[in-house]
């Protein structure tokens, strides 16, 4: 947990129980007003309606970016039941206590399709056998840089650093479009909730692998 002014900041495991319970005890012990989550409008749709996806998404993202989508929900379900917690489990539970306690809900991630339609181009035939390589290698070699831990937890800070490390240097396009570029979106948004309303308590719920550098960026913006 992060804290900045009138911000207090969660970096969570999609698939964790402990984020779950963390995201619970927050909103109902320290009484926010303003709940963030890091969901845009179209995600939100998707996560509170359980929405599955449609040929229409096809047309709306690009095949290359709908594939994608299709795989990365897949890998996360797959893991999900794994642990035995199911993906976004955390926004959920926030936005189940945002109704329950009558807070204000604010959406503060880029819109997915920008984010999709920026990742399909990070991903050339380059990246693909790049990445082929390095599965083979840890698979076959059993050769990794990234320590193991815990998929059913949050990983400690020094983890969460090392990966976001490894992937800067080996895929730096994917690197800007899922991590770099929403950093700068989530902290922009933040820094324009917390400046709106200044007496208010802001929580927001957001991926371990944002936390720290979302709180950097807020502490940076000049007026």
């Amino acid at each position: 947990m992060n804290y900045h002014r009138n911000l207090h900041i969660l970096g969570t495991s999609h698939i964790s129980k402990d984020s779950v319970e963390n995201v619970e005890n927050f909103i109902e012990n320290k009484k926010p007003d303003i709940v963030a989550i890091e969901l845009d409008k179209k995600r939100f749709y998707a996560i509170t309606s359980e929405a599955k996806p449609s040929f229409r998404d096809v047309f709306r993202m690009g095949i290359k970016a709908f594939l994608i989508n299709i795989i990365g929900a897949y890998v996360e379900k797959k893991l999900g039941k794994i642990v035995g917690v199911s993906p976004g489990s955390e926004m959920k539970k926030a936005i189940e206590l945002v109704k329950k306690n009558n807070l204000k809900l604010s959406l503060i991630d880029q819109d997915i399709d920008i984010t999709l339609r920026k990742l399909s181009k990070a991903i050339t035939i380059r990246v693909v056998f790049r990445f082929i390589g390095d599965v083979v290698k840890a698979a076959i070699f059993r050769k990794t840089d990234i320590e193991l831990f815990d998929v059913s937890k949050v990983p400690s800070k020094k983890i969460i650093d090392n990966i976001l490390k490894k992937i800067k240097e080996r895929y730096p396009g994917i690197f800007n479009a899922l991590i770099e570029e929403r950093n700068e979106v989530m902290a922009r948004n933040l820094y324009k909730l917390m400046n709106k309303y200044k007496d208010k308590k802001i929580f927001a719920v957001v991926g371990a692998g944002h936390e720290s550098e979302i709180i950097s960026i807020i502490k940076g913006i000049k007026e």
